[in-house]
């Protein structure tokens, strides 16, 4: 949504803008702003810097103007016109250089104009800033740019009310053996965006009949938190999502759990290039499309699923939609289940893979009956290449077993 753009172009833009820290002529300034304006747009960014001014190891910034390369073009560059500060400036061998710190004062600005859009943020700090020298961009550097981003309160106003808001947002990543090495080892993360409120009740003002579900499955006001944790070992690429949760109260907690093998920085190389290569072929053809597709398969031939689950826990959501809609069809809630109940399994049938009966009704039939938990987990019996997946794809009831496929209901969280 245009927030959580907004949010992101205005903290990548300051972290950016550490360009500015040439301790020598504005030559040499010039040159590394050219250079760091390559290292993001590496990544998707488009940066143009305001004026830069040294006082021993600190830069300040006076704003910056960020795009986004590769989206539509009504996502337009913002122009951020506030003083960036950055402590601890060091330049390092290879032309690499770093910040101890960067912080950007308050935020208070308009991004719309009809209906009005405001935004306000609060405490902003970025730490360990590193931006790599050379040539090009690994893919391995890209990874390490930033250590830490926090903020305190954001608030989203629309036409003077507040629609969106949070009370913090934090993440951090830590690296071994140190930010910035060519030799990265294993890198982790965390991140936590806590108090999340959004008031949906203006939705009906352009789509009145999503308004009207919206209201009367009382999700006019919603609260909650998200929250991720990740560890990565670049030697054999074992990645491992522990967690990335969706927790909002009154409605449920959706979390998302992976792990995989051989996503090694060589891999990541090989991404990034297949990806540049689709951005200069210009417009896409059933053939290129095709050719992209053999492409990715042999990419990603080495990178094997370890695991993987999907969990809902439910908060009334689920009993509330099941509410609304029997309430739709004329009927009460138990017939209405019972409807359900008695078309899986046609539903099931359409799929082409009568062994998924076993292993999807029983336990989906139970959620419908006492909305408690619903989750589905892979966990193949070794890790398995999506290559090998696919293979199995020819034999249905051969891919579940290949899979480790699992669905339960109301089971107790781990």
């Amino acid at each position: 949504m245009r927030t959580t753009k907004t949010f992101t172009l205005m903290l990548l833009s300051g972290v950016a803008s550490v360009a500015l820290i040439g301790q020598a002529s504005a030559l040499e300034a010039q040159s590394f702003i050219d250079r760091l304006t390559a290292v993001y747009k590496s990544v998707g960014y488009d940066l143009e810097f305001g004026a830069a001014t040294l006082d021993g190891d600190v830069i300040t910034v006076d704003g910056v103007t960020v795009g986004l390369i590769g989206y539509d073009k009504d996502v337009k560059p913002m122009h951020f016109d506030t003083e960036l500060t950055f402590s601890g400036v060091s330049e390092q061998a290879g032309g690499a250089y770093r910040a101890d710190s960067l912080t950007i004062p308050d935020i208070e600005t308009e991004f719309a104009s009809e209906p009005k859009g405001e935004l306000s943020l609060k405490d902003i700090a970025v730490s360990d800033l590193y931006v790599p020298g050379g040539d090009t961009v690994p893919s391995i550097a890209t990874l390490q740019l930033i250590g830490a981003i926090s903020t305190g309160p954001l608030s989203v106003l629309r036409d003077g009310v507040e629609v969106m808001a949070y009370d913090s947002f934090e993440a951090a990543s830590d690296f071994t053996p140190s930010q910035g090495s060519a030799e990265l080892e294993e890198l982790s993360s965390s991140m936590n965006i806590a108090g999340i409120m959004a008031d949906l009740s203006t939705v009906s003002e352009e789509d009145p009949e999503a308004g009207a579900v919206i209201e009367a499955l009382g999700l006019t006001n919603i609260s909650g938190d998200i929250s991720q944790d990740l560890t990565w070992s670049m030697a054999d690429g074992h990645m491992t999502l522990n967690q990335f949760l969706l927790d909002f109260a009154d409605i449920g907690a959706l979390d998302l759990t992976a792990e995989v093998t051989g996503l090694t920085p060589a891999v990541l190389e090989q991404i990034n290039a297949m990806q540049a290569n689709m951005a200069a072929d210009g417009e896409m053809t059933e053939e290129k499309a095709q050719a992209q597709m053999m492409s990715g398969m042999a990419i990603m031939q080495g990178v094997s699923i370890v695991g993987a689950s999907v969990r809902y826990d439910d908060a009334s959501l689920a009993g509330k939609l099941l509410d609304f809609f029997a309430a739709q069809s004329g009927a009460d809630r138990a017939t209405f289940v019972a409807g359900l109940k008695s078309m899986l399994p046609a539903i099931i049938a359409e799929s082409g893979i009568p062994a998924l009966n076993d292993v999807v009704i029983p336990p989906v039939e139970a959620f419908l009956d006492n909305p408690e938990s619903l989750e589905i987990r892979i966990a193949p019996p070794n890790p398995t290449s999506a290559l090998v997946l696919m293979a199995a794809a020819a034999n249905p009831a051969g891919l579940i077993k290949a899979l480790g496929l699992v669905v339960e209901a109301n089971t107790p969280a781990e």
